[in-house]
């Protein structure tokens, strides 16, 4: 076994060659573990609450901060690419600071820094604060992304299935929740954007007070297995593999039609004549499709030798629902959004093939660490140029015809992604 592959096994789960306990654990310990799961639990679930309202709240009051900050068209679409050029740069970050003061801590730190760009945000007089605010925001983001599921390791070995999909789920309904109560909630505080931005600090500030609690737990402070922060070394040799970068441009493509929705789906209903609070609405019914079809697609995925057909149908929905707000987006806005949410459910697919395309759990590390950066940063692009077309078009014709052509290589690399084969045998 290398250096590499060993550092990978969880003392919590290497069964046999570990000391075996022969006299059973006191009442009260059996009772502080459990008392520190679902501490853990609830605390995991805070965190990932506030993974991605910095994002759909924004995206609920887009043409507000625009007036109130004097943003174009093109600046608004470089504020909705703020998020995947954030999740690449401080993503690969994150395992080095967690080699240096543990995940926990790290997690605590990205919560705050959410709360504090949240909270700063209201408070900017100019496009270039505002876009500093979020920045910090979607940092914080970042690391939580990649640093909860090495938690979830350390404090339940036993059920990371059952918890990834609790994680899941409350990231889910934090995108939901943000896109449906932003404008309600703006209007019930006297109508300001600011306000209606701000309040979204209170929910991260609720979120840090249990990882604090959980920092002072020296044993919560595990270190990231080594590969995951190698992983940029390693992915020099992982661009010789054609799979890998059908991934990395799958991913990358996904991600891009994903952003795009957030930031501009409900200026879309707005423009259309829909009130701002109902295209919120339909916003969050495309962000909650992704609550029972991150459970449903992975599964189906792991039964199927070639994941390809599933890529092709999920690209499918996205023309059916690009297509509807092409010609009439307010003849029939709600089959439009849950025909969005169902193709943007791409995501989790991504996440399977990732973890289906490589023989090692080191090599998944090295493929996944290659195929999301590069994927983030394929799309950055994307919700720019959208808001590009859009201000110097007048109207949304051109720019779901923009996103409609995007499906096509985002289908074709999700097919070649999905053949059976690994990245080991094209290397």
């Amino acid at each position: 076994m290398r250096d590499d592959e060993a550092t990978m096994i969880d003392p919590a789960t290497a069964g046999p060659s570990l000391p075996v306990q022969t006299s059973p654990a006191p009442r009260s310990m059996t009772h502080a573990a459990t008392r520190t799961r679902v501490f853990v639990a609830v605390a995991l679930v805070l965190a990932a609450l506030n993974l991605r309202p910095a994002i759909t709240s924004l995206g609920a009051l887009l043409e507000e901060v625009r007036d109130g900050l004097g943003m174009s068209g093109t600046v608004a679409g470089l504020l909705t690419s703020v998020p995947a050029l954030c999740f690449a740069l401080f993503g690969v970050a994150a395992p080095r600071l967690a080699r240096r003061r543990g995940p926990g801590a790290v997690v605590c730190g990205g919560l705050a820094a959410i709360a504090l760009g949240l909270a700063l945000r209201p408070f900017a007089g100019g496009t270039a604060v505002f876009l500093a605010a979020s920045a910090l925001a979607l940092g914080g983001i970042a690391v939580g992304n990649v640093l909860m599921p090495v938690v979830v390791k350390r404090y339940f070995p036993d059920r990371v299935g059952t918890m990834t999909g609790l994680y899941s789920m409350a990231l889910s309904l934090g995108t939901a929740l943000a896109a449906a109560a932003t404008v309600p909630t703006t209007r019930a505080l006297g109508g300001d954007w600011r306000a209606g931005l701000g309040v979204w600090a209170v929910l991260a500030v609720v979120a840090v007070v249990p990882w604090l609690a959980l920092v002072r737990d020296r044993s919560g402070a595990g270190a990231v297995p080594a590969p995951v922060a190698e992983a940029p070394a390693a992915s020099g040799r992982i661009t010789r593999s054609r799979t890998a970068w059908a991934l990395a441009v799958y991913f990358g493509l996904q991600a891009t039609g994903a952003y795009i929705t957030m930031g501009w789906l409900p200026q879309i209903f707005r423009d259309a004549g829909i009130s701002a609070s109902t295209a919120g609405v339909l916003l969050a019914v495309t962000m909650v499709m992704g609550v029972p079809l991150s459970f449903v697609l992975p599964a189906l995925a792991g039964r199927m030798r070639h994941q390809g057909g599933l890529a092709v149908g999920l690209g499918l929905f996205g023309f059916a629902g690009y297509a509807g707000l092409w010609l009439a987006p307010a003849a029939a806005p709600w089959v439009w959004a849950l025909l969005l949410g169902i193709s943007n459910c791409s995501f989790p697919l991504a996440l399977t093939m990732i973890g289906m395309r490589s023989r090692t759990g080191a090599g998944v590390v090295r493929l996944s660490a290659f195929a999301q950066c590069t994927g983030y940063l394929i799309s950055i692009p994307g919700p720019i140029l959208v808001g590009t077309l859009y201000q110097h078009s007048g109207g949304w014709d051109l720019p779901v015809a923009f996103m409609l052509a995007l499906l096509v290589p985002q289908i074709a690399a999700g097919v070649v992604a999905g053949r059976d084969r690994s990245v080991e045998d094209e290397l």
